[in-house]
């Protein structure tokens, strides 16, 4: 056989046991087809020998919980994260003047806003915003992904009286007098604000997708989720999606979370999991698949809107709402579980977890079924007993480590105190108890990097230096599954990938050392040299 592409004189690490020390990878058609334990005979042929001149080769990685569509279009909105972005002076004035650079009555619209971070620290109210921009609607969307602040003429322009009712699932911010504030809370307020929002063309939203999927391939990822399609922009996500797989501009393999909204109406409605499974292979030519259908249960517990038992650190009499009556939830989740689907739900505060056990075990004891896969999403805040049933009943889950680092000293101060804190995305107690699970970025709500993701659940420091939750730390080795070969199962598709083995799709990412042999606390400055797709080159880093 000749070969299409061999990878040579490196580490290679390939997470197969009693394959730990491989010399070479031969790859023929986008497939391993073989992998070399001795040194290769000068027989070989290939038309493209990869010297990896020491670096270390490992199974791309599979990033299983994002939100590619919402990071492409925030690649091309105003900036309002902090740094850099110190005060709320600092805020208004770049609000104003981006008002100097387009005309009255364009929107103005902003990702990054974190109030705890300012040095206020607190939330900029609607009054303030309409000094600096009175003719411009504004919506800035808040850190978190589930508020938002917006001013008078954004109000003026989506029809939002003061006297507006709440929504199920949220509500808007007001002030003593009764008056909206500006400030809006969860998906269901920022919706009746961002379908007002002039929308870019399928094909704009292509352009943006193909720019944010390289920076995915930077960082190593060969297989993502996206957790969300249509979430901001409904069912335009899908074909956005689709078409940019398709056209091959995201090179990526994509598995799609689809919003259980997009079931309920329109051209997805009622689809079961094989109808919908097989219109994403069709609209994507083969590389896009079905990952689960995803509903929320709470929000963000740095907005206040994640669902605690215990209250908040710092208000122990509000626990923060759960999105769906219990009843209602049981109803949609049976629903899904019958029609054959996987299910995702987002839940961080301990409440809401509990209320998607609850859920998940209700549809599980009426149809039992193997091997669901039924996942839950962050589980920030999950108690030794939510494990405990998750183990008995096999719900997966995905962790959102990198809260450890970006706001681990504000959980402990502000949101949870120091012993929920501690405990907040319990890797060892997950692992230990041998569920199902992978680690993720939840991009853009942190930066998207599988290695940020590892040195986080190896480490567990905090932006301030501080170890939160000694206890709960896996080994780098560990924290690598959960970003390979753990994502296939979470997957199921540990036959295609995850691991470097015969068979297996040439997936693979290269970086400058082996990450095995160095200080766990460097993990995160390794760089990734080469990223490798179905054994085509689609990223290489440029070296000086």
């Amino acid at each position: 056989m000749r070969y299409d592409q061999i990878i040579y004189n490196g580490n290679i690490i390939t997470l197969e046991e009693g394959l730990e020390r491989p010399v070479a990878v031969g790859v023929k058609e986008g497939s391993i087809k073989k992998v070399w334990k001795e040194e290769i005979r000068s027989s070989i042929k290939a038309d493209e020998w990869i010297d990896l001149d020491g670096r270390t080769l490992i199974p791309g990685f599979i990033d299983t919980h994002n939100h590619l569509f919402m990071y492409a279009r925030q690649k091309v909105q105003l900036n309002c994260s902090t740094p850099p972005n110190l005060n709320i002076s600092d805020l208004l004035e770049l609000i104003r003047l981006e008002t100097e650079k387009l005309p009255d009555g364009e929107w103005i619209v902003g990702y990054g806003y974190d109030d705890t971070l300012l040095e206020e620290s607190r939330h900029i109210f609607r009054h303030e915003l309409d000094k600096v921009a009175p003719h411009h609607p504004v919506f800035i969307r808040h850190i978190s992904g589930h508020l938002a602040i917006i001013n008078s003429k954004a109000l003026e322009y989506c029809d939002i009286p003061d006297s507006v009712k709440d929504p199920s699932g949220g509500h808007f911010g007001r002030g003593e007098s009764g008056f909206l504030n500006g400030i809006l809370y969860e998906l269901p307020v920022l919706e009746r604000v961002m379908n007002r929002i002039p929308r870019p063309s399928v094909v704009e939203l292509v352009t943006q997708l193909e720019k944010a999927a390289h920076d995915y391939l930077k960082e190593g990822i060969t297989t993502s989720t996206d957790a969300a399609v249509g979430l901001d922009l409904d069912f335009d996500e899908y074909r956005a999606h689709v078409e940019a797989v398709a056209s091959r501009k995201n090179p990526l393999h994509m598995r799609y979370m689809i919003l259980y909204s997009l079931l309920e109406n329109g051209e997805l409605e009622g689809l079961n999991k094989s109808e919908l499974h097989s219109r994403i292979q069709k609209d994507t030519e083969g590389r896009g698949k079905l990952d689960s259908v995803k509903l929320f249960q709470d929000g963000s517990i740095q907005g206040y809107t994640a669902a605690l038992r215990g209250g908040y650190y710092k208000n122990e009499n509000y626990n923060g709402d759960l999105v769906h009556k219990q009843e209602d939830f049981n109803n949609y989740i049976e629903k899904y579980h019958n029609q054959g689907h996987r299910i995702a739900i987002h839940g961080n505060g301990d409440l809401a977890i509990a209320s998607i056990i609850e859920a998940y075990t209700n549809a599980l004891d009426k149809n039992p079924k193997r091997d669901h896969k039924h996942r839950i999403e962050h589980l920030q805040t999950a108690k030794a007993e939510d494990l405990d049933l998750m183990q008995d009943y096999e719900i997966a889950t995905s962790l959102f480590i990198n809260h450890i680092y970006y706001w681990g000293d504000r959980h402990r101060e502000i949101f949870l105190g120091p012993e929920r804190a501690s405990q907040m995305n319990p890797t060892a107690s997950v692992a230990r108890r041998g569920l199902l699970y992978t680690l993720h970025s939840d991009c853009p709500i942190t930066p998207i990097s599988p290695l940020f993701s590892i040195w986080a659940a190896a480490n567990r420091i905090t932006r301030d230096g501080h170890v939160l939750g000694e206890e709960e730390k896996v080994s780098v080795q560990e924290a690598l599954k959960s970003m390979t070969i753990y994502g296939a199962r979470l997957n199921g598709t540990e036959e295609e990938n995850g691991s470097i083995k015969e068979g297996k799709r040439a997936d693979f990412a290269v970086l400058e050392t082996n990450l095995l042999h160095v200080d766990p606390i460097m993990i995160k400055d390794v760089e990734v040299d080469m990223t490798i797709i179905d054994g085509e080159v689609v990223y290489q880093r440029e070296i000086s």
